[in-house]
């Protein structure tokens, strides 16, 4: 007994021999278990950005800028067949040329159907069909309407910022309530932040760098 007494180790030693293990680089530390939690909300974060900048790429994508463009039309939703088809499970979409759409329908029978998706569309498209192909001529911007777009890529832009800052916010409250309930100290707090604004900090640096694209895209005659 007297053996085991002096043997074993007081609590206070334990907590200090508790091993710390390191990730290098930007990645956030853990301490053992204590970090599971903490590195669930910012795994569910990093998931929640690379969303929001998928996002801005398809809206980016989607925008006419006077060029042919396939990912302009291929998810307008068609009347087909008793309820509401993507317009690239019906038809084949191609290029003619860099200003003109080809688009053959897999039945003949739906030609109508795909123009008018197309005609009621934001797009401001004038589809012809020749009843057997619909062709989409797609004639260059006035400074007028490369301005209005312009603007849009801003307001698109804006909009992923404030994604960005939703999903940060939420990962602080997550935090937060681990440091008030003891799940982590405030040491562990701050690291993970501070990792956590890394991250946004390099999202935003993306979304500016998109934007630039895409303006420059526009502008460009």
């Amino acid at each position: 007994s007297s053996f085991l007494q002096r043997r074993r180790t007081p609590l206070r030693e334990q907590r200090r021999r508790t091993p710390l293990r390191f990730v290098r680089g930007n990645d956030t530390s853990f301490l053992n278990f204590s970090f599971m939690n903490a590195d669930s909300s910012l795994a569910q974060a990093e998931t929640d950005f690379q969303k929001t900048l998928q996002h801005l790429k398809e809206e980016y994508g989607r925008l006419n800028v006077g060029r042919a463009n396939a990912s302009l039309v291929e998810e307008l939703r068609v009347e087909a067949y008793g309820g509401e088809q993507p317009l690239k499970a019906v038809a084949s979409i191609s290029l003619s040329d860099p200003r003109t759409l080809q688009i053959q329908p897999w039945d003949k029978n739906l030609l109508v159907a795909i123009s008018k998706a197309i005609q009621t569309s934001d797009l401001r498209l004038n589809p012809t069909d020749d009843g057997r192909v619909i062709r989409i001529a797609f004639p260059a911007l006035n400074e007028e309407r490369r301005h209005e777009l312009v603007k849009v890529v801003h307001r698109l832009a804006e909009e992923a910022r404030i994604s960005i800052r939703h999903a940060r916010q939420e990962v602080h409250n997550s935090l937060k309530k681990m440091q008030q309930e003891k799940t982590i100290g405030e040491d562990v707090f701050h690291l993970n932040m501070k990792h956590l604004q890394d991250k946004v900090d390099t999202m935003n640096s993306k979304i500016d760098e998109m934007a630039k694209v895409k303006e420059k895209e526009i502008l460009t005659i």
